[in-house]
């Protein structure tokens, strides 16, 4: 394996993507990095590539956004006559951002072998854009590095060989583990002794006037007892300021940088998010952690973890938050190889090849 080709667009996927490519380094293989632009705005972009220590994208396709079709179609036109000048080894992609399926498409195509890290994760519900991308991907990709047990077992039900399949651990918690010790340094700024960190960016929960109000309205019952920070999505605080909604009691931020935004998560007494990484940062961190969905591709952050899912149940929402304020939260476990080596598994994998 000579030339590795990664491709990232989004939040997540540089957090998952630092550890590799530090790793890979480590090993001297020659790398392209491919920014696709899907997330464009300093603090959900620029800003991670500095903490992150990531070199400098070599190509930034400036996407930006749009519906789901246009975005992966355009990353698609755009991200096409890369490969075919770099004319890279293996492509790698990260999670299940739209990013992830237009560039595993592209490659497909061109019979450019594919990995896919973070493999295999399924929520088994198709409302949700990421599982189509999840599935998509999966299907496509010649090695497959899986971050848990849950994984490997979905892939085999789908029918992919084992041999193609390796469980690497979680590269999201590599990160996580590198940057905790500066985390833990920043300052508390003025943030409250005691108080409840929440992150909100999904459609169902956003996009919708009265799933969103009622659950701001459940945050602001809450508040009486227990602060609530909230850095909040430009996604969601559109949809604030377009529904009317007045959140006043709580704590609005802008979108924070990632190792502020892990010293956040380090103070919480109780994270509240919808999203998929933070289920699993939590479950490392020891921290209860409140998901406002029905389901979840990381089932392993339930079953061994500190993560409960809430769905749109307020008075469930209530519940599990009154547990945490009478010191019942739940508690749990760090799942196997979720060990700050995922990276590095990775690359070796690579190596071999």
């Amino acid at each position: 394996m000579k030339h590795i080709l990664h491709v990232v667009g989004a939040r997540p996927n540089f957090v998952k993507a630092a550890p590799v490519l530090r790793a890979i380094r480590q090993l001297g293989m020659r790398q392209t990095l491919v920014h696709t632009g899907q997330h464009y705005d300093r603090n959900m972009s620029d800003v991670f590539f500095t903490e992150l220590q990531i070199p400098e994208p070599d190509f930034n396709l400036e996407v930006g956004s749009g519906t789901h079709s246009w975005q992966t179609a355009e990353i698609m036109q755009r991200f096409e006559p890369v490969v075919l000048e770099r004319k890279p080894d293996m492509v790698l992609v990260y999670g299940d951002v739209n990013s992830t399926v237009a560039a595993a498409l592209v490659c497909a195509k061109l019979l450019i072998p594919i990995s896919h890290v973070e493999a295999g994760l399924r929520s088994f519900d198709r409302t949700m854009p990421e599982e189509t991308n999840r599935i998509v991907t999966d299907r496509l990709s010649d090695l497959l590095f899986t971050p848990s047990e849950d994984g490997d077992a979905n892939l085999l039900s789908e029918g992919v060989p084992k041999e193609r399949i390796h469980r690497v651990g979680n590269v999201m918690i590599d990160s996580l583990i590198q940057f905790l010790p500066a985390a833990r340094n920043i300052p508390k700024n003025g943030f409250p002794d005691r108080f409840a960190l929440v992150t909100l960016h999904r459609p169902s929960n956003v996009d919708d006037s009265q799933n969103l109000q009622g659950i701001l309205d459940s945050l602001m019952e809450v508040s009486v007892h227990l602060d609530i920070v909230f850095p909040v999505h430009p996604r969601t605080r559109q949809r604030i300021e377009k529904f009317g909604i007045d959140a006043e009691k709580l704590h609005l931020l802008e979108p924070v940088p990632y190792i502020e935004f892990l010293s956040l998560q380090t103070r919480a007494a109780v994270v509240i998010t919808d999203s998929g990484g933070i289920q699993e940062e939590t479950t490392y961190l020891g921290i209860p952690c409140l998901t406002l969905r029905p389901n979840t591709e990381r089932p392993i952050t339930v079953t061994l973890g500190t993560n409960i899912l809430v769905g749109e149940d307020k008075k469930r929402l209530g519940a599990e938050l009154r547990n945490v304020l009478a010191g019942k939260a739940k508690k749990g476990v760090i799942p196997p190889l979720w060990d700050g080596h995922a990276g590095d598994r990775v690359a070796d994998i690579l190596q071999r090849l």
